[in-house]
């Protein structure tokens, strides 16, 4: 009988002594007996115990660490694959939102025309309109890449239960330390398509990279709202802002505001409130350190005519009035009105001080309009002051010169008043603006601007 040798992978080895065994006289070296031959069966030399210990915690330690980079390989894949699968889930998430606000848009923008009727003279303005936001498109695109890839930029923030009652923040690089914020909202002649939230990613992205957060607020407008509920959206939207931005970075100084009607309204509608008998509300006129206003019209009871002359927004305003959602008293399409009111007399003592930038050769709302708002918010207490920039329109202060690069002066005035006497640090920290569009295109868009 042969007893069989172990193998070589076992990580011990018993030899069993037997009668019909002979060991040789090297110790490596096994005889094996048959017993029916007297002829020797040289085995293969065996391993000493030894060597073959080391030999096996060598094959362990390997298989060990191949186990612990496969191992790591597969967490790494697995990773990688739950990224892609959230940015294709954040992707998807986003088409279904623009798809969303496409046909909402288009919609409410079919309701608009019955309301306003098709002309010569409206088509004329919606062609050139088309052919002002052709020339720009360079300009656009890359406004828009950074809209929507830049980690700096929150999109789509809900501060209310209404439709379009989402905000954009634009967050500084440098988180440290407290920071201004500017709650932003635009104008647009309150209709659909020409009022949105993103209209203001060109002036977030300009302040934030001076050290200042953005908020960029948007709301419904007619017809899916009347002006009551844009009010209503501006108030609940400056909310949110007060009471909430502290979640997203630490800031200081107050909230200042920047806007034109909607802001302005919802600021003298909250101070009215304060100075009434109840006072209670979700935020402060105190917490606003200071409101802007743009190319604004803040009497549109005077400027009915004017309207009418350029055509585009003679109607809306009409419309607007008559769908106000307040009966028909002329403060709700008159903030200046409302000031000088009976209600307001106490109550406009509360409001922060007020600058109010304009174009001098804007033609939709003339500057006059924001010199005789300002004269009577000073004749009532209230310190105000209206700043004029020498041949600029009305979209000249927001998209072009911004877009053309350089030396700006109003972002250089709102800077100066917003940082104070770190003003300069900032601007000399801050990287130079670049130029968006070539010059001619933003003259020809200059020419065919319909506004």
């Amino acid at each position: 009988m042969m007893i069989p040798a172990s193998s070589a992978a076992a990580d011990t080895m018993l030899l069993v002594p037997e009668p019909h065994m002979i060991p040789s006289s090297s110790s490596p070296t096994i005889l094996l007996v048959q017993d029916d031959s007297d002829s020797k069966i040289e085995t293969k030399p065996l391993l000493s115990r030894a060597f073959s210990y080391t030999s096996s915690s060598s094959s362990s330690s390997s298989s060990s660490s191949n186990f612990g980079k496969q191992q790591q390989r597969r967490r790494r894949i697995a990773s990688e694959n739950s990224l892609l699968s959230g940015a294709v889930e954040a992707c998807r998430q986003d088409m279904g939102r623009a798809a969303s606000d496409t046909y909402v848009v288009t919609r409410l923008s079919f309701t608009l025309l019955r309301y306003l009727g098709v002309g010569y003279r409206w088509i004329v303005r919606f062609l050139a309109l088309g052919c002002y936001a052709v020339l720009l498109i360079p300009g656009f695109i890359q406004v828009g890449y950074y809209y929507f890839y830049s980690s700096q930029v929150r999109r789509g923030i809900v501060y209310g239960d209404q439709p379009r009652n989402r905000l954009d923040l634009y967050m500084p690089k440098n988180m440290n330390g407290p920071k201004p914020v500017v709650a932003f909202i635009t104008g647009g002649a309150w209709i659909i398509r020409l009022t949105y939230k993103a209209w203001g990613s060109l002036l977030g992205q300009q302040l934030s990279e001076r050290d200042i957060i953005v908020a960029c607020i948007d709301y419904r407008n007619f017809p899916q709202g009347t002006i009551s509920d844009m009010v209503k959206d501006a108030s609940q939207g400056i909310s949110f802002v007060c009471n909430k931005i502290a979640e997203y970075g630490e800031f200081a100084n107050g909230t200042i505001r920047w806007g034109t009607y909607c802001y302005m309204c919802a600021l003298l509608e909250q101070a009215i409130k304060e100075a009434g008998p109840e006072r209670r509300a979700s935020w402060s006129v105190s917490q606003i350190k200071a409101y802007f206003g743009l190319s604004g019209g803040y009497n549109f009871l005077k400027l009915v005519d004017h309207f009418h002359s350029r055509v585009h927004f003679g109607d809306i305003v009409l419309v607007l009035a008559q769908h106000n959602g307040r009966g028909t008293r002329s403060e709700a399409i008159a903030p200046e009105v409302m000031a000088q009111g009976i209600n307001a007399k106490d109550a406009v003592s509360l409001l922060p001080p007020c600058v109010l930038f304009h174009g001098t050769a804007d033609y939709s709302i003339p500057c006059d309009s924001s010199k005789s708002f300002a004269d009577t918010l000073k004749s009532l207490g209230v310190k105000a002051e209206c700043i004029l920039y020498e041949g600029k329109t009305h979209t000249d202060l927001f998209l072009q010169d911004p877009m053309r690069g350089g030396i700006d002066d109003m972002l250089n005035d709102l800077i100066t008043m917003i940082h104070g006497d770190n003003s300069e640090t900032i601007r000399a920290n801050s990287s130079p603006r670049k130029r968006l569009v070539p010059e001619f295109m933003l003259k020809m868009a200059r020419s065919v601007s319909p506004f």
